[in-house]
Formats: C-alpha cells, sequence, structure tokens
C-alpha cells in the first residue's frame, strides 16, 4: 500500500489514461528531443524541480543537491515557502543557496496567494526568481488547527501581485486542484502560467490530521485528480501548464504531455531518492527517469513534444465519466 503520507489515499487519475503502443515508431532512441522553452530559456527535458523545503539546515542540504541535479540537467527549480526566510532572515541561505549553486538556471521563488505584494517582490529578490510561484493552500490552512479561516480578496491581491511584479506570476495548487472556475479568476486576473498540483501526490489534510487537525480523517479524498484538474485548465487559453500531484512515473509524466501540460512537476520521488542515498541515488533517478521518458516517447511513435500531442490516447472510467458530466468530450483526444 502507498504511504499515505507522500501518496496520498487516492490516485491522480492516470489508471485511467492509456497512450497507443507503435510497433513500427521508425525511431531511434537517439533521435528524441523533449526540449522546450520556458520561461525565456531552453531546456532539455520537460520536468521541473517542484517546491519542497526551506528555513533549516536540513532544507539547506535538501535544497543543495536538488540544485546542483537542475544545473546538470537544466531543470527549472522551484524553492519552498519563503514565508520563513521574510520573517527570520538566517533562514535566507537555505533558500538563496539554490541561486549560488545555479547562477544562469530558472528559480521560481514561491509565497502564498494571500501574501503582501512587497512581501512578494522580496522573495523574488531575495533569489533573483525568473517566476513567482504563488501557492493557494486554502484546503491545508482549514485542516490546520492554527491555519487561516478568512480566504476573502485573494483574487484582487493576485490581480495587484500580477501587475508589479517583474517577472512572470504562476498559480500553484498545493495538491488538491484547479477547477476550470477557480483557473478562469486566476486567468482573468492576469495570471498565465499555471500548475495543477492535483490530488493524488502529497496530502495535507492527512498530514494536517496527523499532528492534531481538524479534519478527523473524513476528508482524506477531498480535491480534483491531477489528470483532471490538468484537462480543466487546459480548457482555457492559458500560456503554460505544469502537472503536478501524484506524477511519479515516466508513464504517467508522459501521459500528462500528451493531454497537453507542457513540463511536469516532481518534488517527494527526489526528496526519496535523496533521503535514502544522497546525490548520487538522486542523480540515478533523474538519469532513469529521463531515460524511460524518452522510452515511451519511442514506444508511442513521437519524436518530441509536438509529436506526442498528437498521437491518439484513451480516456476511461470514471475519469471519462468526470469529464463527460464538466462538458468536455475526453473522445476528441482519441480521435486526434
Amino acid at each position: 500500500m502507498a504511504n499515505r503520507l507522500s501518496d496520498g489515499p487516492v490516485s491522480p487519475g492516470f489508471e485511467d489514461i492509456r497512450l497507443i503502443n507503435n510497433s513500427l515508431p521508425e525511431l531511434s532512441l537517439d533521435e528524441i528531443d523533449l526540449s522546450l522553452n520556458f520561461l525565456g530559456k531552453e531546456l532539455q527535458y520537460p520536468l521541473m524541480v517542484n517546491a519542497l523545503t526551506g528555513g533549516t539546515n536540513q532544507s539547506l542540504a535538501i535544497n543543495r543537491a536538488l540544485a546542483r541535479m537542475a544545473l546538470k540537467y537544466s531543470l527549472p527549480m522551484a524553492v519552498g515557502s519563503q514565508s520563513i526566510a521574510l520573517e527570520s532572515p538566517e533562514a535566507g541561505p537555505s533558500f538563496s543557496i539554490v541561486r549560488d549553486i545555479n547562477p544562469n538556471g530558472i528559480i521560481l521563488a514561491n509565497m502564498n496567494a494571500a501574501t503582501r505584494v512587497e512581501e512578494a517582490l522580496e522573495a523574488v529578490r531575495m533569489i533573483s526568481a525568473d517566476a513567482l510561484q504563488l501557492h493557494f493552500n486554502v484546503v491545508q490552512e482549514l485542516a490546520m488547527a492554527e491555519g487561516d479561516r478568512n480566504f476573502k480578496g485573494i483574487v484582487d491581491n493576485v490581480r495587484q501581485i500580477v501587475h508589479e511584479c517583474p517577472v512572470p506570476v504562476i498559480a500553484k495548487e498545493v495538491g488538491f486542484g484547479f477547477s476550470r472556475e477557480a483557473a478562469q479568476c486566476l486567468w482573468e486576473a492576469g495570471i498565465e502560467i499555471f500548475d495543477c498540483g492535483g490530488q493524488g501526490g502529497t496530502n495535507f489534510i492527512v498530514i494536517e490530521d496527523q499532528r492534531g487537525g481538524n479534519f478527523a480523517g473524513e476528508l482524506d479524498t477531498w480535491g480534483i485528480p491531477t489528470a483532471i484538474s490538468l484537462m480543466e485548465i487546459l480548457q482555457l487559453p492559458v500560456k503554460q501548464v505544469i502537472a503536478s500531484g501524484g506524477i511519479r512515473s515516466a508513464l504517467d509524466a508522459t501521459k500528462a504531455l500528451a493531454l497537453g501540460a507542457d513540463l511536469v512537476g516532481m518534488a517527494a520521488p527526489l526528496l526519496k531518492a535523496f533521503v535514502s542515498g544522497g546525490l548520487e541515488a538522486l542523480d540515478q533517478s533523474l538519469s532513469g527517469f529521463f531515460f524511460r521518458l524518452k522510452s515511451v516517447f519511442l514506444m508511442c511513435g513521437a519524436r518530441n513534444l509536438q509529436e506526442i500531442r498528437r498521437k491518439p490516447l484513451i480516456i476511461l472510467g470514471e475519469t471519462a465519466e468526470y469529464l463527460r458530466l464538466r462538458g468536455i468530450d475526453p473522445s476528441c483526444w482519441a480521435r486526434r
């Protein structure tokens, strides 16, 4: 059984999505090109190291290791929430280490969507960020005994941050998924890049309940699965979408990219690899993931990200029914 803290009690929904094997791909593995442009820079792989941690000596070591891998493989990386560094400047190096190690890479600052504009801008300056990731964690706050209870005015606050921020602003859910309606509101407020952060990954309701939270195990399955949240966001004319939330394998990553995601975000699997075996194990984990990712592309007969989005895939089961009830025709992916 999956670890409930890291993997959640529910699935991200990719088991309902089937790629189609191509027995005659007429490709070599060396031809598979997974490169893309993100935030004005060329990337070799469509993977982002998603927000994990910061603020302690242990998190400094974790961020140092992740930054080294981001540098080696040219991966964008988001730091954990920087609010602790704004309150306690001595925590700043656990975040700025990422920029120190990877001076020319894509680094994302990270703050709560309800944060004041001045704090959001300071977080960007702290690490010379290429973008600001605003996280939306209403569910987590409600689950926390000491969490916030008032969420009024967030859309206007986001609009102001977008207006004043010198770098692009990315909206990120923390594990419960954006609906099309929520994404529409944020898009109208100026957000053009989304990280769906869907259900199926780290479950903050479970985590908070284990530390004396408010939900008493009754709401463990709350949220929108990652695959569905991704497809809901893709109904809007947004600029780019990052799929995250329970993506653990190259197969699920390819499914997300075939659905239309520009990148996938991973955090917990990278942390597990580093904690279990250090930097070498983390490096091996990433190297193996990229080999398998290219292999799945080849097995689909797709040489790049553009081609995988033109390959047919089948959406079945509860995911297909959910989409139909939301007015989204799942067969459009099968007929392309």
